[in-house]
């Protein structure tokens, strides 16, 4: 919790005590209720399977990542991003101007295109950074229009989110993808739609 919230935040402590609280009733009570061994078990056996869980997404994790790889080595993924590169400037017109930031965002967008929001993470914080290094430390339209951009995510490949289905033992876990298409077009253009909006209310 301390990289969400500050040292010391009321937030923190807070969420802190109430965790505590949790803990101790339910320690409390699972004797008095006389289920103090099957509560026990039932400890043991979900830090097992949380582990085996973790262990098997990590490999699909590093699974999709080195088809990521591939993709970058190939030429794929610059491809890609040369396509995406007139719509983030239409987007973005003010930071696509610094081809850094640019970079960051065509980067980010395939990784997210892509499903892999653990390669995506590290290249939005750079475009962020990059944003608000234009703006001077203060929000831009711009930098709001990244942020709702990550929140959408709109996916052809949804890597990850297959990674946690083959986990959990779905039989086909890309029988999703018609749903993720349409979904995640429908979020990217509803936020997309109301960040102009907002924008021309309060410019």
């Amino acid at each position: 919790m301390r990289g969400i919230f500050p040292k010391g935040g009321v937030i923190r402590i807070l969420i802190s005590y109430i965790l505590l609280a949790v803990y101790l009733l339910c320690s409390l009570c699972s004797p008095a209720l006389g289920t103090a061994s099957a509560a026990g078990a039932a400890v043991l056996e979900g830090t097992q399977e949380a582990v085996s869980f973790c262990l098997v997404l990590t490999g699909s994790v590093c699974l999709w990542s080195g088809v990521m790889e591939l993709l970058e080595r190939s030429g794929a993924a610059a491809g890609l991003a040369r396509l995406l590169q007139p719509l983030l400037r239409r987007l973005f017109p003010r930071a696509a101007g610094d081809g850094e930031i640019l970079s960051a965002l065509t980067e980010n967008l395939s990784a997210n295109l892509l499903g892999l929001g653990n390669a995506a993470t590290p290249a939005g914080i750079r475009a962020a950074r990059g944003m608000a290094r234009q703006s001077g430390g203060r929000p831009s339209d711009e930098l709001c229009t990244l942020v709702v951009l990550n929140t959408a995510s709109l996916q052809l490949l949804p890597g990850t989110i297959a990674s946690v289905r083959a986990a959990a033992g779905a039989c086909s876990a890309f029988d999703i993808l018609p749903a993720v298409w349409v979904s995640s077009l429908c979020s990217v253009a509803a936020g997309l739609l109301i960040a102009a909006v907002l924008r021309r209310l309060w410019p």
